[in-house]
């Protein structure tokens, strides 16, 4: 396995290959690991997230998975790296992690089958699909608020070729603590379905990232907690929470929302069942 960073090299964004301790430029230059500012490891055209894929995750939400996988679109805005800020906005209170394993497209992709799919994909990364989902009310359809606002689609630490995604451990820690414990042997649909599966409408480009979706107990994260993502053979993935300095306009658009479905969807309830209540959150 080999595994590429995107760092900032004395101002300069650049593609380095990892050796132990340190990060390797093309142009003999090296940074230590804990000392290079990351980057997002690629830089896709598109972010793709399935919505349901663990059997946790259908579980907990007393639920079932549907005959075939569902997906969303996070804008490329929403990217953030390893060592990021994921910014919960002023008037915001049900940020939710959801530790996640990014599938990269290593070249153009169109009609291909599952068999053929692995061929097309670069490699794998770590990700953090994290949710807003006091938006819930008014873009669950589309997730785009939810799933898009600036910040919340961390990628990193680096991008791992040659890696087995067969039964690899996938943990989320808040403060240390773990938060979530899954296996991808879980997952419904594997990686190569899922790209076999977009590709058949949509074209995907080297570098495009498609998200496979999180085990059971993504739950709601404030200003000063750390949120890791540990993929086994893949990294951790690191990012802070901090409060955005600009409350949500009010004169403009749906505004924050904090209904039952709110409530239970961060807290990892089915919402249609009644007496889901929580305290409200600093």
């Amino acid at each position: 396995m080999t595994e590429y960073r995107r760092i900032l090299l004395d101002g300069a964004a650049v593609e380095v290959v990892r050796d132990g301790d340190r990060l390797l430029a093309p142009d003999g230059r090296a940074v230590g690991v804990d000392e290079a500012v990351h980057l997002p490891p690629v830089v896709p055209s598109k972010i793709i997230a399935v919505h349901l894929n663990y059997h946790s995750r259908v579980t907990e939400f007393q639920g079932r998975l549907p005959p075939a996988p569902t997906y969303f679109h996070k804008p490329t805005s929403a990217l953030n790296a390893h060592g990021g800020a994921v910014v919960r906005p002023e008037r915001c209170e049900w940020l939710n992690y959801e530790g996640e394993i990014a599938i990269v497209i290593g070249r153009t992709c169109r009609n291909v089958s599952p068999a053929e799919a692995g061929e097309y994909i670069r490699g794998y990364t770590v990700a953090n699909d994290y949710g807003l989902h006091d938006f819930r009310d008014t873009d669950a359809g589309s997730m785009l608020r939810v799933k898009g606002s600036d910040t919340l689609c961390p990628l990193g630490p680096g991008l791992v070729t040659g890696w087995d995604f067969h039964g690899k451990r996938i943990r989320t820690l808040v403060n240390g603590e773990v938060a979530q414990d899954g296996n991808t042997a879980d997952m419904e649909w594997d990686m190569h379905y899922l790209v076999a599966d977009i590709a058949r409408t949509i074209t995907l480009y080297p570098g495009d990232v498609l998200l496979s979706g999180t085990p059971a107990n993504s739950r709601p994260v404030r200003p000063g907690d750390v949120v890791e993502v540990e993929v086994e053979g893949l990294g951790t993935l690191r990012n802070h929470i901090v409060s955005g300095p600009v409350p949500v306009r009010a004169d403009v658009g749906a505004q924050p929302t904090e209904s039952e479905e709110v409530r239970s969807t961060a807290l990892g309830g089915d919402w249609e069942f009644r007496g889901v209540r929580a305290p409200r959150r600093p």
